[in-house]
């Protein structure tokens, strides 16, 4: 199972350590877009500032982030699974899971970025402040350009089980399943039952906990098929769609009650 996740908007602190290191990465087949847009964000933080919080969309509160991001080669990494923060990952909570699940995540989930493309849980990067939909000068818009090297190495790394997409729209942009990965790849939505409105809190909450309990039970579905039953025998309601023809994902509603 490949679990496609969000990152998250806010950050922790970069680390005290040695910097990042572009070819030690997972997905080495991205090394050199990588460093095409480190090399281009770096270049545009370190000029005007007030440019670079344009480009980047931040807030003045935020100011601080385009001199973080001009220090990203010498910035100290961490775990991946450790940067990202927010309400998705506060309720994956990947600190506090098991051995045999933590183990299981760092094999299964995998982390989009406009910045890295895509990174595992356990590949050391330094926080950073660069999302999907930023068009960077000299590149454009992110989505767009990690199409190429996404659709070179995702394939693989799907291998033959079953994908499953809990990313937002815009990182979505960056890869698309297609042919056989497509007719294997599921993904959720997450609505309030009473209302069947997506509402951003909750539906970043569910997914992590969605994640969790899958990698908490040990659970391997190989399909979408195989996923909706095993959700809910983890408790959840789930409204699944199949695809009206081959090659393309299926759609998976999970239905909650109370927004927490």
């Amino acid at each position: 199972m490949l679990v496609l996740l969000p990152p998250s908007e806010g950050k922790a602190p970069s680390g005290r350590g040695a910097p990042v290191e572009t070819g030690a990465l997972s997905l080495p087949g991205l090394t050199a877009a990588r460093g095409t847009v480190l090399g281009e964000l770096v270049e545009l933080c370190s000029g005007d500032e007030e440019k670079a919080r344009e480009v980047l969309g931040l807030s003045e509160g935020l100011r601080g982030e385009v001199a973080k991001n001009a220090g990203l080669r010498t910035a100290g990494a961490r775990p991946a699974g450790e940067v990202y923060t927010g309400v998705l990952y506060d309720a994956l909570g990947l600190a506090s899971l098991d051995p045999a699940a933590r183990r299981r995540a760092a094999r299964s989930l995998l982390v989009f970025s406009g910045l890295w493309g895509a990174v595992r849980v356990g590949d050391r990067i330094p926080s950073y402040r660069c999302a999907m939909g930023v068009r960077l000068p000299g590149l454009g818009a992110l989505g767009a350009f990690w199409r190429a090297p996404m659709a070179e190495v995702l394939p693989e790394a799907a291998g033959s089980g079953l994908v499953l997409d809990l990313r937002s729209a815009a990182y979505a942009t960056a890869w698309k399943p297609a042919g056989e990965v497509a007719g294997r790849t599921a993904s959720v939505r997450v609505l309030h039952a009473p209302t069947r409105k997506v509402v951003s809190h909750f539906n970043k909450a569910t997914k992590g906990r969605i994640v969790r309990s899958l990698l908490e039970s040990g659970s391997a579905p190989r399909g979408p098929a195989e996923l909706v039953t095993a959700l809910r025998d983890l408790g959840y309601t789930v409204e699944a769609e199949a695809p009206a023809r081959a090659g393309r994902p299926w759609s998976l509603d999970v239905l909650v009650d109370e927004v927490h």
